[in-house]
């Protein structure tokens, strides 16, 4: 690439071409070409509405059209020759387009300018992989439904602080991931509906005095309308912040998951047996199957989140319109995007192929003395307790069943009646863990029938 060729792209205010450093600096060919299926959308667009405003010509505007589908298949099929000395994809496009149709190529840019087709570009790939971290969330929500079905009468612990507290259902326990990605997918939704407004035409800050349509390129690129301020529409990257926003709390949600199914995994635990396809061995020990997917899950949210508070602080001290400082809100966002896409799809195939031992579950269902809150519930109900006095006298249970090295189901009602004697054999049924589940009724509680009820909704909205 000449110095004189150089200066072309920049236009005849500058005598010299960059040095080496300010090349390095300036260019984002490197990152930026991710965006080329976007930005030969754009300019397609663009073309096809500045013939049909008779600005150009029908045949620059064909010329314009063929010219770019053969860029895109070089660029798809590999054989397309990126330039640092170009900057960036839209510069590297346009060059390599004049090269193929000649001077019809340089009337591609009328009515725009490099800040509202970079805007328009990025806006078009953040849509995609919003589109494309819908699928993965419904996938996983489907992959979860699975999971709760199976499971939905399966009795386990319920945990508060890591300690037992109540018992539950598995289906449950699988719920409430459904009920925490399902808010991830409205999530989503709101954002890329709220982020579908065009840029194109906005030009460099304040639109252009050309009899542009801007609704025409709007509507061939799926947005729902143009944006309504120029110069919101080129300094603009709060969809990307969204999307990052978005991202960061289900890797969040994502990451609570896979530290549980690392425990759970365990040898201590037993509650689950992860496929083969994501665990790993160890170099010395021939034992142990390692949860490695689960843990680089769970290490992704560190990625994520670090992306979104870089690219706020890029963007916190920035004046209207367009800065330099704009061209790092990529490199962060696609890094996210793509281990955000990873992240989902390697939890999908974990709940899909991964194995519940229920015996494991029932047997840590029953420890713990985790039906003692149903034991103070029946005092209250059946012998007119208040339930402070009922928490006492559970306490007072609990303790001596620890004593004997038993559960409170294994308490003889005599030793049940030293503590209180106005217990009766009634108790026992409210003591095992099946009883306990089956009794909450409440909705959103963790009786099967609810849990079930629960299921059959998310699978009709699902679909």
């Amino acid at each position: 690439m000449t110095e004189k060729t150089q200066n072309q792209m920049w236009g005849g205010r500058f005598a010299a071409g960059p040095d080496a450093i300010m090349e390095a600096i300036n260019a984002s060919i490197g990152f930026d070409k991710r965006m080329a299926a976007q930005d030969i959308a754009g300019s397609r667009a663009h073309a096809a509405m500045l013939a049909a405003q008779g600005i150009i010509s029908d045949s620059d505007a064909a010329a314009i059209r063929e010219g770019l589908l053969t860029v895109l298949s070089e660029i798809e099929g590999g054989t397309f020759a990126f330039s640092t000395a170009l900057e960036d994809i839209h510069m590297n496009v346009e060059a390599r387009l004049k090269e193929l149709i000649g001077e019809p190529a340089g009337r591609l840019h009328t009515a725009r300018s490099r800040n509202d087709q970079v805007a328009t570009d990025f806006k078009l790939w953040v849509r995609d992989q919003l589109d494309a971290a819908e699928g993965g969330l419904v996938a996983l929500l489907r992959a979860l439904l699975g999971q709760a079905e199976a499971g939905a009468d399966w009795v386990m612990p319920g945990f508060t602080h890591l300690q037992t507290a109540q018992p539950v259902t598995w289906g449950h326990h699988m719920m409430a991931y459904v009920e925490m990605f399902a808010r991830d997918l409205s999530r989503v939704r709101d954002a890329r509906a709220r982020m579908n407004e065009s840029p194109l035409g906005a030009a460099a800050l304040a639109g252009t005095g050309f009899p542009i349509d801007r609704d025409l390129t709007a509507e061939a690129l799926g947005f729902d309308r143009p944006s309504a301020n120029s110069l919101d529409a080129v300094s603009d990257r709060d969809f990307a912040l969204e999307f990052l926003g978005v991202a960061s709390i289900c890797a969040m949600h994502l990451s609570r998951f896979a530290e549980e199914l690392v425990i759970w995994s365990s040898a201590q635990f037993r509650f689950v047996t992860l496929s083969d396809r994501f665990s790993t061995g160890s170099s010395i020990m021939p034992q142990k199957k390692n949860p490695d997917a689960a843990e680089l899950i769970r290490a992704k949210v560190g990625r994520i989140m670090g992306a979104n508070v870089g690219l706020m602080t890029v963007m916190k001290g920035l004046p209207l319109t367009y800065s330099k400082d704009m061209q790092e809100d990529k490199e962060q966002v696609f890094d996210a995007a793509d281990n955000w896409m990873l992240a989902l799809a390697a939890m999908e195939g974990m709940v899909r192929d991964m194995t519940a031992n229920r015996d494991a579950l029932a047997a840590a269902a029953g420890s713990g003395f985790s039906t003692a809150t149903d034991l103070a519930d029946w005092l209250v109900r059946e012998l007119g307790l208040p339930f402070r006095d009922a928490h006492h006298i559970t306490g007072a249970l609990v303790a001596k069943a620890e004593a004997k090295g038993c559960d409170l189901p294994d308490l003889s009602l005599a030793d049940m009646q030293e503590v209180n004697p106005d217990i009766t054999d009634g108790v026992f049924g409210v003591l095992g863990v099946e009883n306990s589940v089956n009794s909450r009724m409440s909705y959103g509680g963790t009786a099967p029938a609810q849990v079930r009820m629960q299921i059959d909704r998310w699978k009709e909205r699902l679909t």
